[in-house]
């Protein structure tokens, strides 16, 4: 069965990336297949993505019944080997359409048919590569299950919809699916439409990535709907797995034996439900403490500075001395080497300056270009050279190479961390472009906020709020930002020198347990609660790096 893993830049990518080349192992197919068919009444199946044929061979191999199968395949190559496969196959009762799924259910399907079981791995492509036509499908599925559409979907989202909008009461879905399910905003709309239909959810997260040449991780979900509307729902269960002994049980005894937990969890991102019963409910419990924050009670998060052209406006002491630019250029910082420690002050400026790195801001506060000298105006016309007033960005403003909304804050906040996400005291009033965000404080000071982030429950908070792709490197948007929780204890007084010093030389763990015994125990958490919290921080960002806690 084909995986449509996501992709980057779409001009970048190889004939196979944009196809979806990729196939899921056997292994896991049969695995899927034999929980989806094992109801007796089991008798009509929907593969609506199927690839050159590795799922209805699993159902061919797993059944010893009679079934029924409407399967599509979009791509005619892929289609052609699944027909050509499905000869072999006796007990099957095959009916392969080289058709666009959506399409079929949107224009052409029976409306009274609808299915026992639904197997598969629909496509993975962002909604941005899809065709046009492809696109409008999506949108129309959306629109269909009264669900909100988000841009930033992909393709797979519309095909899990559809897919448990086909099933009968009672039918049973088990796909490979991207492991972002968990945690993504466009998801949102499918965890709750999945939450309201589905009586129990399983997933199974693997350590491994399951698919070779690819960093996107997957996992498998079973899910049952509903046998009626007023029935139940159990919620999300996670199973976590190591290598695939797991695939050596009859997976009916993870449907039936794992822990479900609803509420919260079904309702919003279903990492909360990585999470044992003992940390979330210390992590609950600390909504009803009167110096625990949501983000939003204490400061307001903006965007930084949206060039449109970051090489253009953000350059090195070198390009400003070619160019005689200085009357022009500002101190600015931006990424994870700018700022090691929690303060950016003139020395690490001068030391960035010095690596050579764009430490410098081009910001022309002028109406014409009769404003600016020889080298600034060359400078201009090399970036037109390069078609840089065309890109979208730059060409709706007037002129294209003003940038609109320059300030500055005094906190900085990188987008995306490896451990832990830290706020920079900008002490030196420096820039920050769209890599980072700015940040007011509006019920403490500055120092307070950079000093009392570092602890182990907003680093939670973090990896329950945020999101991460391949490579495991977590990222958070002003809207998950502003949902985490930061702990602030009355009279705490912050010594942000020492904790810059401290996040320069050390490593996290030590840093977070320094960081505890000043911020949580000053909110009244005891030393036990405090490394309940520190472990479930670092059982999920290991889960994120795909990486062992023990091997720490």
């Amino acid at each position: 069965m084909k995986r449509r893993y996501k992709m980057q830049f779409k001009e970048n990518q190889t004939a196979q990336k944009l196809r979806g080349g990729y196939y899921t192992p056997p292994d896991l197919a049969l695995f899927i297949s034999k929980w989806v068919t094992e109801p007796a009444n089991c008798k009509n199946i929907l593969e609506p993505s199927c690839g050159d044929g590795n799922f209805i061979e699993a159902i061919a191999k797993v059944v010893n019944k009679e079934i029924n199968i409407d399967a599509f395949e979009i791509e005619k190559s892929e289609f052609e080997k699944s027909k050509k496969r499905a000869n072999h196959f006796n007990n099957l009762n095959l009916n392969i359409s080289h058709k666009d799924f959506l399409e079929w259910f949107l224009k052409g399907r029976d409306t009274s048919h609808f299915y026992d079981g639904v197997v598969g791995n629909p496509p993975f492509i962002r909604y941005q590569y899809l065709p046009a036509n492809s696109q409008a499908y999506a949108e129309q599925i959306y629109q269909r299950f009264s669900l909100p559409f988000r841009r930033h979907t992909n393709a797979w989202v519309p095909f899990v919809v559809t897919a448990v909008g086909l099933l009968k009461p009672g039918g049973r879905l088990g796909m490979v699916i991207p492991a972002e399910i968990m945690h993504v905003m466009h998801a949102q709309a499918l965890r709750s439409f999945l939450g309201t239909n589905c009586s129990k959810i399983v997933i199974f997260d693997p350590e491994d990535i399951w698919f070779e040449d690819t960093l996107q991780g997957a996992v498998i979900i079973l899910a049952e709907k509903k046998k009626a509307v007023t029935e139940k729902g159990n919620g999300v269960g996670i199973v976590r797995t190591v290598g695939k002994d797991f695939l050596n049980r009859n997976p009916s005894n993870y449907f039936n034996g794992t822990e479900f937990i609803n509420g919260k969890t079904i309702e919003g991102k279903w990492t909360r439900a990585l999470l044992n019963t003992k940390e979330r409910e210390i992590y609950d419990s600390l909504a009803e403490n009167e110096r625990v924050f949501t983000f939003d009670e204490i400061a307001d998060v903006d965007v930084g500075l949206v060039t449109g052209a970051n090489k253009f406006f953000l350059v090195n002491d070198d390009t400003v001395k070619k160019y005689n630019l200085s009357e022009w250029a500002y101190p600015m910082f931006g990424r994870s080497e700018h700022c090691p420690g929690v303060i950016y002050n003139e020395e690490q400026h001068t030391t960035n300056t010095n690596k050579g790195l764009p430490t410098n801001f081009i910001w022309f506060k002028i109406k014409s270009q009769k404003e600016l000298n020889s080298g600034a105006k060359k400078y201009i016309a090399m970036g037109e050279k390069l078609d840089l007033h065309k890109r979208y960005k730059c060409k709706i403003r007037k002129p294209w190479y003003t940038v609109p909304s320059v300030y500055v804050t005094q906190i900085g906040m990188l987008k995306r961390a490896h451990d832990i996400p830290r706020l920079i005291y900008n002490d030196i009033g420096a820039y920050t472009t769209d890599t980072a965000y700015r940040i007011k404080t509006t019920q403490v000071s500055p120092e307070v906020l950079v000093y009392c982030f570092v602890n182990s429950l907003t680093a939670l908070s973090a990896e329950l709020e945020g999101r991460h792709y391949g490579g495991g490197v977590l990222e958070l948007v002003p809207s998950e930002i502003e949902k985490m929780v930061v702990p602030i204890p009355r009279g705490i007084r912050p010594n942000l020198k020492k904790l810059d010093k401290d996040i320069r030389q050390l490593n996290i763990d030590d840093i977070l347990h320094e960081q505890d015994k000043s911020v949580l125990s000053g909110i009244g958490l005891s030393k036990n609660e405090q490394n309940t919290l520190y472990n479930a921080w670092k059982k999920l960002k290991c889960r994120r790096q795909r990486t062992s806690c023990d091997e720490e």
